[in-house]
């Protein structure tokens, strides 16, 4: 079992006014807002198929919607593999100029395993 603590901080969201942005506003982000955009990101042809990987992708939904009222992420060995894999080989670059995203995704790497503390 890995704990990740959630943090939150304030990002910069495009206001849309008949399909153009008008403007921005504040709102509070996530390392959760990163990860959810980096599982719907995937291409169809790429996207994870199977029984096993829709049972992952709901263990992961019920993990994130108790982070979002617990501020901390636990995930079993397995569910932390799959995400930590797929931000190492999928971050996009560009998300290392966001300085709050980049600690986040960092200290999700180095969460220590439950039975390793």
């Amino acid at each position: 079992m890995r704990k990740i603590k959630i943090n939150t901080w304030k990002a910069k969201a495009p206001i849309f006014k008949d399909g153009k942005v008008v403007g921005s506003e504040d709102k509070d982000e996530t390392i959760l807002d990163a990860i959810n955009a980096m599982l719907g990101a995937k291409k169809p042809d790429q996207m994870p198929k199977g029984l096993d990987k829709f049972r992952l992708y709901n263990r992961l939904s019920k993990s994130f919607v108790k982070a979002e009222k617990t501020k901390i992420l636990e995930l079993e060995e397995v569910d932390y593999k799959f995400v930590k894999d797929m931000i190492e080989n999928d971050v996009p670059s560009t998300w290392g100029m966001n300085e709050n995203l980049f600690k986040a995704l960092e200290s999700f790497l180095e969460a220590k395993s439950e039975e390793s503390k």
